[in-house]
């Protein structure tokens, strides 16, 4: 056999042996339209939670009260002739008012979590910064629809069931805000 004839030979069984496979680069699902945004749908998936929380409230109690006591008396016999008034008398008021405002404003990149059988999605997210020595930790948790999920991936925080939204800080800024040792101690004892 010849050297052409050997090398025509192993060509036909390579190709006819062998069965071919070729791997698609596409794979469905994976790939939106074009035309479309992509928005978190899977496990894994990232979107941004825009946290806009406000809250306010106030209390006030009054309280008042008024009491007042007499005793009075008087004693004749014959040339003694006696009498005697004591009066007790008090009154107390208080007022005492509480006001508090509090406002959170950022935004989050939170991870779908799990993907429940309604279709809602399990979202959790963290954030840590430090700015200046004050370290600022935001964490949000919750469930959200996928309906809720804007055309540029983004979620309002009022569109988050069961929402955990916790904010802390630790630094100068945090230490200055609590009240010194002794005032701590006076306000337990309720001097302050």
């Amino acid at each position: 056999m010849t050297r052409m004839g050997l090398t025509s030979l192993t060509a036909m069984a390579l190709v006819h042996g062998a069965p071919g496979a070729a791997e698609d680069l596409y794979k469905k699902g994976n790939w939106a339209a074009m035309s479309a945004d992509r928005r978190a749908s899977q496990v894994g998936d990232l979107l941004t939670v825009v946290v806009y929380q406000s809250a306010e409230a106030s209390n006030v109690a009054e309280n008042g009260s008024r009491k007042t006591s007499s005793i009075g008396g008087s004693l004749r016999a014959g040339p003694i002739d006696e009498g005697g008034d004591l009066s007790f008398g008090g009154s107390y008021n208080g007022r005492g008012e509480v006001r508090r405002s509090e406002r959170l404003v950022t935004q989050i990149s939170v991870t779908v979590e799990a993907v429940l059988p309604n279709g809602d999605y399990i979202i959790r997210g963290q954030q840590k910064m430090r700015v200046n020595g004050e370290l600022s930790d935001i964490g949000v948790r919750g469930r959200i629809r996928s309906a809720d999920i804007t055309a540029d991936n983004r979620i309002l925080s009022s569109r988050i069931a069961d929402a955990e939204i916790n904010y802390d800080g630790k630094g100068f800024v945090s230490r200055s805000a609590k009240p010194g040792l002794i005032n701590r101690i006076f306000s337990f004892l309720g001097l302050a």
